[in-house]
């Protein structure tokens, strides 16, 4: 005598294999997304504030002054893009004359460097939190004729 079992339908488990199969792939994408859009914003940062930096050093009125204003330049410009605790490195150089950078014809270079951690990454994974290096670099020349003192 021969057992016949009832067959079992296929019903509702391409349902189950779609979730399954959106779920692996749409939280990667989700990953890199928010990851992309942690980088742009720590790079529209790091330029705006070299921008920043740069023109308020050139229109200080000493050059003490203007480091303290292009720190504040460049802090309110981690601010606006919400990174206002992130840590930044000022560096200004001057040319031809390193030692003055406000002498007419000086062009006036200044660099910030920060770093973006990369969301969602937990140090406990070790290695501590991965984060992408992000500098830019802006000139200001120090015009010849300027208004004396």
């Amino acid at each position: 005598m021969t057992t016949h079992l009832p067959a079992r339908g296929d019903s509702g488990t391409a349902l189950v294999e779609f979730i399954w199969l959106g779920l692996l792939l749409l939280v990667p994408l989700v990953y890199v997304l928010l990851s992309v859009f942690e980088v742009q914003r720590g790079a529209f940062a790091v330029s705006a504030a070299a921008r920043g930096a740069a023109r308020a050093y050139a229109l200080a009125p000493t050059e003490e002054r203007g480091r303290t204003d292009a720190v504040a330049a460049a802090r309110l410009a981690f601010a606006d893009q919400g990174l206002a605790d992130a840590a930044l490195d000022l560096d200004i150089a001057c040319s031809p004359d390193p030692s003055r950078c406000q002498v007419g014809g000086s062009r006036i270079t200044v660099t910030i460097t920060s770093r973006v951690d990369l969301p969602l990454l937990p140090e406990v994974l070790g290695g501590g939190t991965p984060s992408f290096r992000l500098d830019a670099s802006h000139v200001v020349p120090y015009g010849e004729f300027r208004e004396g003192s």
